[in-house]
């Protein structure tokens, strides 16, 4: 059994059942009660003897009409608290509003003076505050005190009987009030309970449609017309970066201008919504977006759908790569095996001194360095085979890039300081050393074939990676750059713009960075050309 005492509940009950609503109304009803005793008050004192405020008593009037305005201060001092119970004061101030608008009646005349109506409009007040509760209890006890009071008239002050008759109106009045009151106010409180029932419901609905959107396998953001971003998922986060939440209002331009330029341009041309996938600038990932207007115009509001293509791009590429596995196993030898014998025939041809001249030695050239080719071709097709084979080890980035360039500039006859690494951290990785080998000799071969070759055209950087736990490796030369219409084909199969080139370099290293959970992407810059690489970083 509860050891709480009946009080203390009592108060719970009470706080749940009368909330800021009732307390606010009740707030502004005192404030009604001041003004009204105020305005009598300033009445009888200025006007005079031309209304028949005060009529029988003016000293009786005005010192009741005082203490009306005293008792609505005080109240509002019992209001403000919220001390006693709401019912309590409630009660007490209805009955104040009748006895003292009564005497004011009564000094003024009785009925005739027209100030028995106050009490119609205190009546329907607290019938609305209340919602309904004891407003006929209050009808009656108006009723009384006006009839009440009228009988003192008529009986020590010679009043007249006729006035019984307006007496009797007026609280035919209450009771009138008092019912209509009491039917407003169920009904206000039937449409209260149907609006809390909706609420309920919308917050529930609000509430699963947040879990359907954050469990969704798309990114969703809503943007609104002055392109602030009201919603976002965690899978957008994951695709555009995470956003820096703060009380200011955050600009789907400064997030992802990307995206914004997109939306923008969307917006003006909505057959435009197919274009080319966008490469995001936080986490680099291909990304296909799809707008949906929230209102009914595109100006107004807008969801975006947004579709890592990564996964996408990873199907096709196994395909594509299962298809050439297969092709590899089934034709790698019966390739390999006639081109060794063109290959070793032709150097024994170049050696032959019968076909020393020139035009003959050309030939055999060109089937030498195109048997060569071929091979190349064939191996790196045979690597992808063994992409997944990958054996991380942890290592110091610097120390590796310190000794590779040594010996890229080494091999490649180049001059020393043609290489340049710049650390801004010094990072360990967890790679495949042999694989980062084969990516790195691939970046840079390529790198040095378009460069300048001036002192530190080729610039090899290491720099905190943009998500946390990782390092980002760019590899940057101040060539040409790749013109624009070839970057989306950068990293297909096959594709090369070199005449010597198998085009399956830049394609194997991104095959290889993907084994070792790592990516490989071309950066745009307004000089040269930058492929980045992002790994797992190793911390200390």
């Amino acid at each position: 059994m509860s050891s709480t005492p009946f009080p203390l509940q009592g108060f719970s009950v009470e706080r749940r059942q009368y909330g800021d609503a009732f307390w606010r109304s009740l707030f502004y009803f005192n404030a009604y009660r001041l003004a009204t005793a105020v305005v009598l008050f300033v009445a009888a004192v200025t006007l005079g003897d031309n209304i028949p405020f005060g009529s029988n008593s003016r000293q009786v009037y005005l010192y009741v009409d005082a203490g009306y305005v005293l008792f609505s201060l005080l109240a509002f001092a019992a209001v403000l608290p919220r001390k006693p119970y709401f019912t309590v004061q409630l009660t007490v101030q209805i009955c104040a509003d009748i006895f003292f608008l009564t005497v004011l009646m009564h000094a003024s005349g009785g009925i005739g003076s027209g100030l028995g109506l106050l009490l119609v409009v205190s009546l329907a007040a607290v019938g609305l505050i209340s919602r309904g509760r004891l407003t006929l209890f209050f009808a009656a006890l108006a009723t009384i005190a006006v009839l009440g009071e009228q009988t003192y008239q008529v009986v020590f002050l010679s009043g007249s009987t006729a006035q019984y008759a307006q007496a009797g109106l007026l609280s035919i009045g209450f009771f009138a009030t008092g019912w209509l009151a009491h039917s407003l106010a169920k009904r206000a409180v039937a449409i209260e309970a149907i609006v809390a029932q909706r609420e309920v419901d919308l917050a529930n609905l609000a509430q699963v449609n947040q879990l359907v959107i954050q469990d969704m396998q798309d990114g969703v953001l809503v943007v609104d017309e002055r392109g602030v971003i009201r919603q976002i998922n965690s899978q957008a986060e994951s695709i555009l970066g995470p956003l820096r939440r703060t009380h200011r209002e955050i600009l789907l331009q400064d997030y992802a201008p990307t995206l914004a330029a997109r939306l923008g341009q969307w917006r003006r041309d909505p057959g435009s919504s197919g274009l080319d996938p966008l490469r995001t600038v936080q986490t680099h990932k291909p990304t296909a977006a799809r707008f949906v207007q929230a209102g009914i115009s595109r100006n107004v509001g807008v969801v975006i759908f947004l579709e890592d293509l990564t996964r996408v791009q990873q199907q096709a590429q196994q395909l594509k790569l299962a298809s050439l596995g297969r092709l590899t196993a089934n034709i790698a030898h019966e390739i390999r095996n006639p081109l060794s014998a063109i290959n070793h025939a032709t150097e024994l041809l170049l050696e032959d001194s019968a076909l020393r001249s020139p035009s003959h030695a050309r030939m055999l050239q060109i089937i030498h360095d195109n048997t060569q080719r071929l091979d190349r071709m064939v191996q790196d097709v045979l690597k992808l085979n063994r992409r997944d084979r990958a054996v991380r080890e942890h290592f110091g980035l610097g120390e590796y890039l310190a000794t590779f360039a040594a010996e890229f500039c080494e091999i490649e006859k180049v001059a020393n300081d043609t290489i340049r690494v710049e650390e801004e951290i010094e990072a360990t990785i967890s790679f495949d050393r042999s694989h980062l080998n084969q990516i790195m000799w691939n970046l840079c071969r390529n790198a040095l074939r378009y460069c300048q070759k001036n002192p530190g055209s080729i610039v090899v950087s290491v720099r905190p990676g943009p998500r946390q736990g990782t390092v980002e490796l760019n590899v940057i030369d101040d060539g040409m750059g790749i013109a624009e219409s070839l970057r989306a084909h950068l990293f297909e199969p096959f594709f090369t713009t070199a005449s010597s080139g198998t085009g399956l370099g830049l394609y194997i290293a991104r095959e290889i960075c993907e084994a070792n959970a790592a990516t490989l992407d071309y950066v745009e810059r307004p000089v040269g050309a930058q492929f980045s690489l992002v790994c797992r970083g190793v911390s200390a």
